[in-house]
């Protein structure tokens, strides 16, 4: 695979055992990182298709270097972490992080959550189909992976994308959550709710007109999520 792949942790145990583990599955691009300066001074260097960034770095937070990293780039990032909390997920999320996996971890689910981002984000970058989904107040181009609002194009990562184009195309149809994480993520035993409830949050501040009172993604208790594809009229 030709991807270029940056693992940015400070163990250099953990970093040399993934790599052995990526380039086992196919993965020969891989350049290693112990710090966050040294990680940025790479990234100036090369552009990576996917990073793995550890949250706690000796010289500046993970957290802090993802948020640096998203004023240039909106590759994956996968956070790699001791903390289990809520609040840290929700942290990793809101900084612009993919995808969170904790430590202790199995190398085999972190190479499987890698190849599912780079699928998504091979998607978000090269959909094959020519079409626009057009709704009262925003439109999909399937073409360029673009989400407009007044002609504005929004900013969505590739799995927002995923997700979003995943409701569009299945209007009316309620999923729960552990189908849409298997439908997107494209792994049935790796997520778990957070992950998709969190997404979801995201993609309606951007879509809805109030996202308090949503029209388009709405939670069905106890069964799960259902789109409903308001149209735009000709």
């Amino acid at each position: 695979m030709e991807q270029h792949i940056l693992l940015v942790d400070d163990e250099t145990g953990i970093l040399d055992m993934l790599e052995i583990v990526l380039r086992k599955e196919g993965f020969q691009n891989i350049k290693k990182a112990q710090s966050g300066k040294e990680a940025l001074q790479m990234i100036q260097e090369f552009t990576p298709r996917l990073i793995v960034l550890d949250i706690m770095l000796p010289d500046i937070s993970g957290l802090e270097l993802c948020m640096e990293l998203r004023k240039n780039t909106d590759v994956p990032v996968l956070f790699l972490t001791a903390k289990t909390s809520d609040y840290d997920k929700l942290a990793g999320f809101a900084m612009g992080g993919d995808d969170y996996i904790t430590k202790p971890f199995n190398p085999m689910e972190l190479a499987a959550r890698i190849k599912v981002q780079l699928r998504h984000q091979q998607i978000y970058l090269h959909k094959e189909q020519k079409h626009i989904l057009e709704f009262e107040d925003f439109s999909i181009n399937k073409d360029s992976c673009e989400v407009k609002q007044n002609e504005i194009i929004l900013e969505f990562t590739a799995l927002e994308y995923s997700l979003l184009l995943f409701f569009a195309e299945h209007p009316n149809r309620i999923f729960t959550v552990a189908q849409l994480y298997e439908s997107v993520w494209g792994q049935a035993n790796f997520g778990d709710e957070k992950t998709v409830v969190i997404h979801i949050s995201k993609i309606r501040k951007k879509i809805e007109p109030s996202s308090e009172k949503p029209k388009y993604i709405q939670n069905i208790r106890g069964l799960g999520y259902k789109f409903i594809p308001h149209k735009k009229e000709n």
